[in-house]
């Protein structure tokens, strides 16, 4: 059964295939990033493509309408995809570096959450694609204090959503990542090779994303063959 999917962070990477394998099974993707193009070079008709900053409350207004007009209000998963990376010394970290990091990984999936949850329904799941740097006790690495800190910021959130919204059936997980081999890795750790490509780690979302509702609600999985 076809179902809708709002994705964001879908230019390259992970969200990118995670779009481009929702589609090919038949459901109705919604993908949402900065750069829109591409995903629509593709042609896919059912991938509505649309240029949209996690950052700025106006562009929210565009998905609502959407979501109204296209989908008659309906949304059946949220993925949150999109994540921003500073990789610099500590004692160099502006307050402009961590305020630009934590815009996209936390407080735009709080709001864009806030969006879209009077759109969802008992069975609707919302994923938030976290990092194994957020997990308490992990191994952590130099640089990268703000990204990690608020990835582990957006855990903590994912599991008061999964309290609150309990009673209304709609489930909120996390996948804390490994390294996987995407353009962000690099960012992070140039010229190291991940053991997952992107395509092996959108595959599993999808999974994830369709069926662990039934199973899991406010649960953190490590997804990690290697850090990095």
């Amino acid at each position: 059964m076809s179902k809708n999917i709002i994705i964001t962070g879908t230019s390259r990477g992970i969200g990118f295939e995670m779009a481009r394998q929702f589609a090919a099974e038949g459901h109705q993707v919604l993908a949402l990033s900065r750069n829109e193009k591409p995903l629509k070079e593709l042609g896919v008709d059912n991938i509505h493509s649309i240029s949209f900053d996690i950052t700025k409350a106006e562009d929210l207004n565009k998905i609502s309408a959407f979501v109204k007009a296209e989908w008659e209000g309906f949304v059946d998963v949220l993925i949150h995809n999109a994540g921003a990376l500073v990789s610099k010394p500590f004692e160099e970290l502006s307050q402009a570096d961590f305020e630009q990091v934590y815009a996209v990984n936390v407080f735009g999936v709080a709001t864009l959450t806030q969006a879209i949850l009077p759109f969802m329904k008992p069975g609707g799941h919302v994923v938030t694609v976290s990092s194994m740097g957020g997990i308490q006790g992990s191994v952590k690495f130099a640089g990268l204090a703000a990204y990690s800190s608020s990835k582990g910021a957006v855990i903590t959130l994912s599991e008061l959503l999964a309290e609150e919204y309990k009673e209304q059936g709609i489930a909120f997980n996390v996948l804390a990542l490994g390294a996987v081999q995407t353009e962000m890795l690099e960012e992070a750790f140039p010229g190291y090779q991940a053991p997952l490509s992107a395509e092996e780690m959108a595959a599993y979302i999808k999974n994830f994303a369709l069926t662990a509702n039934k199973f899991y609600n406010g649960k953190v999985l490590q997804v990690s063959a290697s850090t990095p």
